[in-house]
C-alpha cells in the first residue's frame, strides 16, 4: 500500500520522465504534464510516437533520456507498464509512480512484483493531482472521497 512518505518522496524529485504523455493536447495526460511544468518540475516526455510535446524533445524510451531523470510517472496501459518498469530499471530509475485517477490506470500486478523484486520505490494507483499543494477543488474532492472510503494513503 502506498504511503504519504512515498508520495512526498516522489513529488520531492524535480526531474521526472512522464511516460505515456499523449500527443493530443486535450488528453488528461497532457493536463498533468502541463501542471508539472507550471510547477517548475523538469519534466521529460516519453512517447515512442512523438518527437516533441509542448515544445520539449520527446523520447521513445526512458533509457534514451540524458541527463537521467530521478523518477518516472507512468500513464500507460497496464500491459505497457510491465515493459516500462523494466526499461526504468535498466536506466537506473528507482522511483516509479503508476498513475490511476479513474478506470484501470497504469497499475499492473506483474509490474508491481518486478519493482518489488528490484527494490524500486513505487506509488501505485494514485493521481498526483490529489497531492499537489493548492490543486483545483475537484482534485481535492477526489482525495476527500478516497478518505471517506478509507482508500487515501496514510
Amino acid at each position: 500500500m502506498t504511503t504519504q512518505a512515498q508520495i512526498r518522496n516522489f513529488l520531492g524529485r524535480k526531474r521526472l520522465a512522464v511516460v505515456g504523455v499523449s500527443r493530443n493536447s486535450g488528453d488528461f495526460t497532457r493536463s498533468l504534464f502541463q501542471e508539472l511544468l507550471r510547477r517548475q518540475y523538469d519534466v521529460v516526455p516519453v512517447n515512442p510516437d512523438a518527437t516533441a510535446i509542448d515544445g520539449l524533445r520527446c523520447y521513445a524510451h526512458v533509457q534514451d533520456i540524458a541527463p537521467p531523470v530521478e523518477g518516472a510517472l507512468l500513464m500507460t496501459s497496464p500491459a505497457a507498464t510491465e515493459q516500462v518498469v523494466r526499461d526504468c530499471a535498466a536506466a537506473g530509475i528507482r522511483n516509479i509512480w503508476m498513475y490511476r485517477g479513474t478506470g484501470v490506470g497504469a497499475v499492473s500486478p506483474g509490474a508491481l512484483t518486478f519493482c518489488e523484486a528490484e527494490g524500486m520505490q513505487v506509488v501505485a494507483g494514485e493521481c498526483p493531482f490529489m497531492f499537489l499543494p493548492e490543486t483545483p477543488w475537484f482534485h481535492r474532492f477526489h482525495g476527500f472521497c478516497r478518505k471517506l472510503t478509507g482508500k487515501y494513503p496514510r
